[in-house]
């Protein structure tokens, strides 16, 4: 009933927007409406930004009937988008009126795209994100009584959201796109992990065992009462109706190949993500050989840094040794982890007032990743919100900390400051941005980005280890080898083994980290390639405008050029960066 009923809202909403896009005379009206509608659309995009309006709501949004309600959204917007003159607009609404025509068009294309057959997998989708918005302690709120009674309608809706997810793996069954067996078994433990006979013990009873303490005694005692059913009666059985059906009907029918190229349409939809991810017209082969030129150029860089400490002994020999080695595994505990990751910021704050003209109000932490997707997390960044209320977060994943080696310096800069950090933020304190822009986001912008930042190591006083140098030059081919095996499984056929191989055989990392990269590729066909993407159109820019300028050019001035108007297409913004440096030289 409640599904029906936010269905039918939004089919108001819709037909009351749909009328007369065309007659708006400012064009940021027309970005607000598009910005208002798609809040929502996509209700969990409005909470992890801090609107709270609709925290009580999950729609379905993969299927096929929404995907039409998306499709005439999203058209309705390109057709208002028309009515504009674009050279009649001022600077910030051209480069308002770019993105938006860009991300308007991808994304009617990427709605004939049938990856909805694959509703979620062992590294994204809703049945993860459920629990992180359930726990309490990531941006679904629970500080008054309405936040927990929103959460209730929410997660009661996931019981519909699963329905429709097994209908649409069917789909994939009887169309053949399905998932690679090697990531379903990765699912089904995953699933059963949140089935469980006491409910205190679930993840979801967090937001009980942190109840506020103003909260009445009545108060307390309802919503304990009202969580414990939620849990039992509906998200456990949710959760276990999954994992049967993945262990019982889908397991049998995933296939034995690692890339979407294989499967009905699959070349097809490789393409259309690297445009998507890439924001460019680059081709799987294109990327593939930039992959292998960067392999060989930072190969060459750590013999260097591998003949620099003395070791004897091919390069192999020499990442084996840094992955076994008890010196690079100096903790016992989490904190220490988090604590090694906290010194670095200490470290580049003074260095950071000379590379930055400005810097984020929002304030930052480093926190641990919650247990229940540590062993499957990659380390990242979780905005905050621009109000301050909520802090910008760097999320370890810690399973063991004695297994756990050296803090990478490499890794704070680019998940956290200069990096996401300085990106996101920045962004979404812009109040000159229209909203979809404040709050908008492209993968190879936002992670070239992060990568650039890792390249300032030595700029901002760290790398002076060799063996933190080694580390960044590991992220950085890390970054490069996945422009190799991300278009070798999806475009050339290679096996799961194969990328596997191809990564330790380049690269410092363990057996276990390389399987768990290349399976989150193979869930996210060409993801993965946009860093490296991004990061070189970046370092290109900087390149050139350096030549130009000569002694004139300022880095802290490109740095602010690259940041200020936030995330957007890599042409969009390298045109951008070209108007730029034509008025500095004027």
């Amino acid at each position: 009933m409640k599904q029906r009923y936010f269905i039918a809202i939004i089919l108001v909403l819709t037909a009351s927007l749909a009328k007369a896009q065309t007659d708006i005379k400012d064009i940021n009206t027309l970005f607000a409406n598009y910005h208002e509608e798609g809040l929502h659309l996509f209700p969990t995009n409005a909470t992890s930004i801090g609107d709270n309006r609709f925290n009580d709501q999950l729609p379905a949004d993969f299927t096929d009937s929404y995907r039409d309600k998306l499709n005439d959204y999203y058209n309705r917007y390109l057709t208002g988008l028309a009515g504009f003159r674009r050279a009649d607009l001022n600077h910030n609404d051209q480069l308002s009126y770019d993105i938006f025509k860009w991300r308007l068009k991808i994304n009617v294309e990427g709605l004939m795209q049938r990856d909805n057959r694959i509703p979620f997998s062992q590294f994204t989708g809703m049945a993860l994100t459920l629990a992180q918005l359930g726990s309490g302690t990531v941006v679904q709120p629970f500080k008054t009584v309405k936040d927990y009674e929103n959460w209730i309608g929410r997660a009661t809706a996931f019981s519909v959201w699963t329905d429709s997810a097994i209908i649409y793996f069917r789909k994939g069954i009887d169309e053949k796109i399905v998932l690679p067996k090697a990531l379903v078994v990765k699912m089904i433990p995953q699933m059963e992990g949140f089935v469980t006979t006491d409910a205190t013990k679930s993840v979801f009873y967090g937001p009980i065992n942190n109840l506020p303490a103003d909260f009445s005694e009545t108060d307390k005692k309802n919503l304990t009462e009202a969580y414990l059913k939620l849990i039992n009666e509906q998200i456990v059985p949710s959760y276990k109706k999954l994992s049967e059906f993945l262990k019982n009907e889908y397991l049998p029918k995933a296939r034995a190949t690692s890339g979407i190229g294989s499967v009905p349409g699959g070349v097809k939809m490789y393409s259309y993500s690297l445009r998507q991810i890439t924001t460019t017209n680059k081709t799987a082969d294109e990327l593939f050989n930039t992959g292998l030129a960067e392999v060989k150029r930072i190969r060459a860089e750590m013999e260097k840094v591998k003949n620099s400490v003395g070791f004897k002994g091919d390069l192999k020999a020499f990442f084996d040794y840094m992955r076994t080695d008890p010196k690079f595994f100096p903790y016992k505990t989490a904190e220490e982890v988090l604590a090694a990751y906290r010194a670095i910021g200490k470290k580049i704050a003074p260095n950071l007032k000379r590379m930055f003209l400005h810097t984020p109000k929002t304030s930052f932490e480093v926190r641990q990743t919650e247990a229940f997707r540590a062993a499957s997390a990659a380390a990242q960044y979780n905005p905050g919100l621009a109000d301050g209320s909520r802090p910008g977060i760097f999320y370890v994943p810690i399973v063991d900390a004695t297994k756990y080696t050296t803090a990478r310096e490499s890794l704070f800069v680019h998940e956290a400051v200069p990096g996401h950090h300085y990106q996101v933020m920045l962004q979404r304190e812009n109040e000159n941005l229209p909203s979809f822009r404040r709050y908008g986001g492209y993968t190879a912008y936002s992670e070239g980005w992060g990568l650039y930042s890792e390249s300032l190591g030595k700029e901002l006083g760290l790398y002076t280890d060799p063996y933190q140098y080694m580390q960044a030059l590991g992220d950085e081919i890390h970054r490069a080898i996945r422009l190799v095996v991300d278009p070798g499984m999806h475009s050339k056929g290679w096996t799961r083994e194969e990328a596997i191989k191809y990564m330790l055989d380049n690269e410092p990392i363990s057996e276990q980290g390389a399987t768990s990269e290349i399976e989150r590729y193979m869930a996210i066909p060409g993801q993965a390639v946009a860093y490296k993407v991004g990061a070189l159109k970046i370092q290109e820019l900087r390149k050139k405008y350096k030549t130009r300028m000569g002694a004139a050019f300022n880095l802290a001035a490109f740095h602010d050029e690259i940041l200020k108007d936030g995330a957007m297409p890599l042409d969009v913004l390298e045109h951008k960066m070209d108007e730029w440096a034509k008025k500095l030289k004027k």
